[in-house]
């Protein structure tokens, strides 16, 4: 593992010395708004198997994440965070369709200054993704190497198949890299394009990484043999009832999650899209969703869109009950607020109006979850994204609703000032407080702003904060309450 982070080390170092001269204005890689990487320029096909490997393309990226976290309950236990490092991406050209990728990523929190104790990692909120808990607390390590990409691709004809560890962008699924390392899938994948105006893509996962994590683990199950919270899933919106000592005795302590998904655009100025999820044996869900865009001049469009979520169960709830903390687990009838403590069935409903003309974007969005369960999403993408998902929120627990609202503004096309853009989020949060004791918290209204500025087309900057007002909990805690401050700094080459 020593000599993994030293090679992770020394490639970046060499690769970024031999490219800081070079021209950068055609970047091979761009970051979309949500740190999405998008691929400019890709290996050419090969004639021979050794081209496949000298036509090959290395792409680095540099990056730094700081995140501070202040509660206003300062019980709580206000924390920071920092991590420095990047990865490396190798694609060999393709060669009769057949190619192959390889992605390592490092990231290390070197200052203890700008970082928790050891003891202390367990209170570290967003920026816990720039080290593995699991590793700080057996041992000290600071520290992550991973290789979360390495898979076969084989294209023919307007379909392409992967198999291996890999980054899957799906309703459900998300790289979600907006910190250190990526969240990637270990399975098989496939993407077909050969009806016109038509996507259909599917995945077969046997495992995932989260971005925390130096290994891959269960793609459901919380905590693991040995009880520990952070060596299997224990992303922020697990369901903890899911635990490896409730599941085992029904031989669920392992899974596989199945996502399907149709993108059609016969219609135009309508997508339409589809989405089935499941956990054999467990659940699934069933995703539909309408975007219908409305031309108002030139440039300037509206468009409503709708989606909504039907979750069912099948033997999950009567295993880890209907809500994500777990406490309901093993009950059954009207508990802490839930009509039905052992059933996961359910449904989210969200709509939304954009208006935008390319510079400039305004939305606003409505999102309602059933009186029934909690929505099971830990596979970082989130349910009500794109629609009312503020930073760092989880609005999908039983009877929640969100109103939002957001505008973006894009200085840099406007002409104004180069290379900067900036969003604000404003969203009011409307929680069941008789579903408190089941961990549910408390009505909040948080503003949310991004702010970026892209020096180059290959290194650029982004400054995040969140300020959520709470109510107190039932009994007069306030434990909702808090200010986030994050900076993250990228170069790509």
């Amino acid at each position: 593992m020593k000599i993994l982070k030293l090679s992770a080390i020394a490639a970046l170092t060499c690769l970024l010395t031999s490219t800081l001269s070079a021209d950068d204005t055609e970047p091979k890689r761009v970051l979309k708004n949500n740190m999405m990487e998008v691929y400019n320029t890709l290996p050419s096909t090969a004639n021979t198997l050794s081209e496949a490997f000298t036509e090959g393309i290395f792409y680095g990226r540099l990056r730094t994440n700081a995140f501070r976290w202040d509660w206003e309950n300062d019980a709580n236990g206000d924390n920071k965070a920092f991590g420095l490092g990047g990865s490396l991406i190798y694609k060999t050209a393709p060669f009769h369709g057949l190619s192959a990728t390889a992605g390592l990523y490092y990231s290390n929190s070197p200052f203890s200054s700008l970082r928790e104790d050891n003891a202390d990692v367990g209170t570290v909120k967003s920026g816990k993704d720039t080290f593995s808990r699991y590793d700080v607390l057996n041992g000290g390590d600071w520290s992550m190497s991973v290789l979360g990409q390495a898979y076969l691709q084989y294209d023919v004809s307007k379909t392409s198949f992967k198999v291996g560890r890999q980054i899957f962008e799906s309703f459900l699924t998300k790289s979600n890299d907006t910190k250190m390392i990526p969240n990637t899938f270990e399975g098989y994948t496939v993407a077909i394009n050969e009806i016109p105006k038509t996507t259909i893509r599917g995945a077969y996962f046997t495992a995932q990484k989260l971005r925390d994590h130096t290994s891959f683990h269960d793609v459901l199950t919380f905590k693991d043999s040995s009880g520990s919270s952070w060596n299997n899933n224990d992303d922020s919106a697990v369901h903890k009832g899911l635990s490896y000592s409730n599941l085992k005795p029904h031989g669920k302590e392992e899974n596989e999650l199945v996502v399907v998904n149709f993108k059609n655009k016969s219609i135009n100025n309508l997508v339409m899209d589809v989405t089935y999820g499941s956990v054999p044996g467990l659940f699934s869900s069933l995703t539909g969703e309408l975007n219908y865009k409305i031309a108002l001049s030139d440039n300037l469009s509206l468009t409503p869109g709708v989606r909504h979520m039907q979750q069912f169960d099948d033997g999950a709830g009567v295993i880890g009950g209907a809500s994500l903390s777990g406490t309901l687990a093993g009950l059954t009838g009207a508990q802490q607020g839930y009509k039905d403590a052992s059933s996961l069935d359910t449904s989210l409903s969200m709509a939304r109006l954009v208006l935008t003309d390319g510079i400039f974007k305004a939305q606003i969005a409505y999102s309602q979850v059933a009186d029934e369960s909690d929505i099971i999403a830990p596979w970082r993408g989130f349910p009500t994204g794109g629609y009312t998902r503020a930073m760092a929120q989880y609005n999908w627990r039983a009877d929640t609703k969100t109103t939002s609202a957001e505008v973006y503004y894009d200085f840099g096309k406007a002409k104004i000032l180069d290379g900067f853009s900036a969003l604000a989020r404003y969203a009011m949060q409307d929680f069941d407080e008789d579903k408190q004791a089941a961990g549910v918290q408390a009505d909040s209204n948080i503003l949310h702003m991004d702010f970026r500025q892209r020096f180059t087309p290959t290194i650029d900057a982004k400054i995040r904060l969140a300020f959520v007002d709470a109510d107190d909990r039932v009994g007069g805690d306030n434990k909702d309450s808090y200010n986030e401050y994050r900076f993250e700094l990228n170069y790509l080459f």
